[in-house]
């Protein structure tokens, strides 16, 4: 079976299916004397429930960290929220319905909005949403979590892994996972990848009657590839790929302290992109140079009201210190097109990615705008702070952009408040009329960070998010990567810089063709970054150059994907 690779690794093991105990919600309504004592059942099970997360939280602290403890945060913060309760609080007192199905009906609101969000991060919520409501019906309906304590060493197997179920897998006995559900940035894919144990996710429904507890399992969370009671040859081919996977991981770590350099020593900035300050931990310890992306969005996201400049100032400071005096791109506000805010009111649109998201909405809501860059430029002072304006596709949009920063350096001077006089602007290269006019976007700039997914989509019209069409949305297409080289050319002909934080950045078999292009810095996932390393260490520039070179020539996505598959596979780049 194929599935998504959501945490690197190779193991062969024994079936565990874990299988939820089923949800029986009492059906039958209360009498309406029954209401306030309803109520008072929920805040009770509330109580409970938080009481148990906070235990969890404390102990993945413990274990894993602070960062990896925040989705724990997160589900205490969702029980909090002065939407949520309220909500079940009136479907009791309307509707005369019992705590637990009150709870069910609202959490399936919540859940049917994130599965209409067209947005990989965001659907992956919804996972949350589901497991702090079961929790909550179980606890009403007096029935205890299930705790899944194994004998021997296991591969698990479920329909889905809430993160509490992922939490509270044994590593010492829990191999790997398998689920029929899930994407890569769900948060049981991202618990996996921090426990340091394979997953592979999204191998669709019906997996489960495929296996039995007991089965035999081989399960690859790099390629996505899991086999039920393999033959041997096959079992022989799955212990060598992991032996050779072992001795590489340990082979990387020696690049963890070193710089990306060619053979020949052009050297270039291999960083990494996060979208939460706890995840710097991570990209500092793969090695990571500097902060390439830092997706400020989900400051804004989980909540119901609007960060305040003093709130968005603190976290910004915390990373740049961090980072010490390694670079730290932070992004703006980057919503709409499937990312929206639940207290900010977008209407409706018909093509979301085409319309009102990112700088047009900065531009438009000035306000917002201008307490993030206020921010920003306070927290400037602490470390090498950059800042990046997305979605830019006019020089009229750029200009207004910088009046607004120069707006808030002002204010900021005049309220005698500390901030970074000199900081550095960029943008992000996601739309195609950049190219048009590249020249005149680099007068005004410092740097260009090209930002492949959105990038992809725009120039191939395909929705990534689409399942039909979703295989044609490839970096590999040959209007992407020459669209990619001359950009980089323009920037570099106007004496700026560029980089790229798009999944392409970190994608292997590309890295020859972006050193011979000559792209100065990628950001990419912490996870890529020492692998990344490694590859750049053994090329040498005027060998990636006519990688870049013959690439460049090919006309198909196919041949050139082939080309680069023969190269990282050893053959002649002739």
């Amino acid at each position: 079976m194929r599935g998504i690779g959501a945490s690197p690794g190779i193991e062969i093991g024994k079936v565990y299916q874990l299988v939820n105990q089923d949800i029986k919600i009492e059906e039958q309504n209360i009498k309406k004397q029954e209401v306030e004592e309803e109520i008072e059942r929920l805040h009770v099970a509330l109580q409970k429930v938080k009481k148990e997360l906070k235990a969890i939280k404390e102990h993945i602290e413990e274990e894993l960290g602070p960062d990896k403890a925040r989705i724990f945060e997160a589900h205490i913060m969702l029980l909090d929220d002065p939407e949520l309760i309220p909500a079940i609080e009136e479907k009791i007192r309307k509707q005369h319905l019992r705590a637990e199905k009150a709870v069910d009906e609202v959490m399936d609101h919540y859940i049917n909005i994130f599965k209409r969000i067209e947005n990989k991060y965001l659907e992956g919520r919804k996972s949350d949403v589901r497991d702090v409501g079961h929790r909550l019906i179980k606890e009403l309906i007096s029935q205890e979590q299930t705790e899944h304590k194994l004998q021997e060493e296991v591969i698990i197997v479920a329909r889905d892994l809430t993160p509490a179920d992922t939490a509270r897998l044994d590593t010492s006995v829990v191999k790997a996972f398998v689920t029929e559900q899930g994407s890569r940035t769900s948060h049981s894919a991202i618990m996996a990848r921090s426990l340091g144990i394979p997953a592979v996710v999204g191998v669709g429904d019906g997996f489960m009657e495929k296996c039995n507890s007991g089965d035999t399992i081989a399960v690859d969370g790099t390629e996505g590839e899991v086999v039920v009671e393999p033959e041997e040859d096959v079992l022989r081919n799955f212990r060598e790929r992991k032996a050779e996977f072992e001795k590489h991981q340990q082979d990387l770590i020696r690049y963890r302290d070193s710089n990306a350099v060619t053979e020949d020593g052009k050297k270039i900035e291999v960083v990494g992109n996060i979208g939460d300050p706890d995840e710097v931990d991570s990209v500092l310890e793969n090695g990571g140079e500097g902060i390439g992306l830092f997706r400020t969005e989900f400051l804004y996201m989980n909540r119901s009201e609007l960060p305040s400049e003093e709130e968005q100032f603190q976290v910004y400071r915390r990373v740049a210190e961090k980072m010490g005096s390694a670079p730290v791109i932070i992004r703006t506000l980057d919503i709409g097109g499937g990312k929206n805010l639940p207290y900010f009111e977008m209407t409706e649109e018909e093509n979301p990615f085409l319309g009102y998201r990112a700088i047009r909405i900065s531009l438009e809501k000035t306000e917002i705008f201008k307490d993030q860059l206020r921010a920003i430029l306070r927290a400037g002072k602490y470390g090498n702070i950059k800042i990046m304006f997305p979605m830019i596709s006019s020089l009229e949009e750029l200009c207004a952009a910088k009046r607004l920063m120069e707006e808030s350096r002002r204010e900021l001077r005049e309220e005698g408040l500390e901030f970074a006089e000199q900081i550095e602007s960029g943008i992000m290269i996601e739309i195609p009329s950049t190219l048009m006019i590249a020249g005149e976007l680099a007068r005004e700039v410092d740097f260009f960070s090209i930002g492949t997914n959105d990038l992809i989509q725009y120039m191939l019209a395909v929705d990534r998010n689409n399942e039909k069409i979703a295989r044609m949305h490839s970096p590999f297409h040959p209007a992407v990567l020459r669209f990619i080289s001359r950009i980089v050319a323009q920037a570099h002909e106007n004496d700026i810089w560029v980089g790229m934080c798009g999944e392409a950045a970190g994608n292997d078999l590309l890295i020859p063709f972006w050193l011979g292009i000559g792209l100065d810095e990628l950001s990419m996932s912490a996870i890529s970054i020492l692998e990344t390393k490694k590859l750049i260490s053994s090329w040498r520039s005027d060998d990636a150059l006519q990688v870049a070179e013959k690439a460049l020539s090919l006309t198909t996505s196919d041949e050139i994907k082939e080309y680069l598959s023969d190269i990282r596979g050893g053959k002649s780049i002739d």
